[in-house]
């Protein structure tokens, strides 16, 4: 049984996953679920993933939900290619960076995202002016943070790409459309350019419909 995993292309978390994948030249099964369809309220989707959100992994039987742990699953198959560290401090940092994602760098970014990409991508009614403005301050708060990180290294967890560049990067492909100054910071344009040009990043890239900031 093929490794499969379950993606809404469109959504960050999903195409970190592809990514990844796509790095590790892993074999595997894309199965979308159509979030605008309301395909992840499917009872056999929920079997996989009682959140009713993506991604998700099979793998001969193992069922696997949250994109960060994906990631270090599918990293763990591929140890050669280096993305899950085996020095322990090296690893520690990595989580370290991937644990910053979810408690502080996807709530700042989300509300942008939400109000400016996913609500026109999935019809969802009008942005509202007060979210967007909360996420953008939210942004300005953890943006230089991850700034400072990057200039003083050239991946977030040292010299070296690790999945939690691939974790905190996806989000900036719609930096642009959702209105994010990314700009400001020079060295997270410098390590997004340089994540940007990986050709498995460009694999897994898509353009989904976004309203630009007016």
């Amino acid at each position: 049984m093929p490794l499969k995993l379950y993606v809404f292309p469109p959504s960050p978390r999903s195409f970190k996953v592809l990514a990844v994948a796509s790095f590790l030249d892993l074999e595997h099964e894309t199965r979308v679920v159509d979030l605008g369809k309301g395909e992840q309220r499917r009872p056999d989707y929920a079997a996989i993933n009682p959140n009713l959100k993506v991604p998700a992994l099979e793998d001969n039987g193992f069922r696997l939900w949250e994109a960060n742990a994906i990631l270090q699953y599918l990293a763990e198959k591929r140890p050669d290619r280096g993305l899950l560290p085996r020095d322990p401090g090296h690893r520690a940092q990595m989580a370290q960076w991937q644990f910053w994602d979810l408690a502080h760098w996807e709530p700042a970014t989300a509300p942008v995202l939400l109000e400016r990409c996913i609500k026109p991508l999935l019809g969802l009614g009008e942005p509202v002016a007060a979210e967007i403005e909360r996420g953008l301050e939210g942004f300005a708060r953890v943006a230089p943070i991850l700034d400072g990180q990057l200039g003083s290294t050239r991946f977030l967890a040292g010299p070296d790409l690790t999945v939690a560049d691939f974790s905190i990067g996806a989000i900036l492909n719609l930096s642009e459309m959702a209105g994010l100054p990314v700009d400001d910071y020079p060295n997270i344009r410098r390590w997004h350019d340089e994540l940007s040009a990986l050709p498995a990043w460009r694999q897994a890239m898509v353009s989904p419909p976004c309203n630009p900031p007016s």
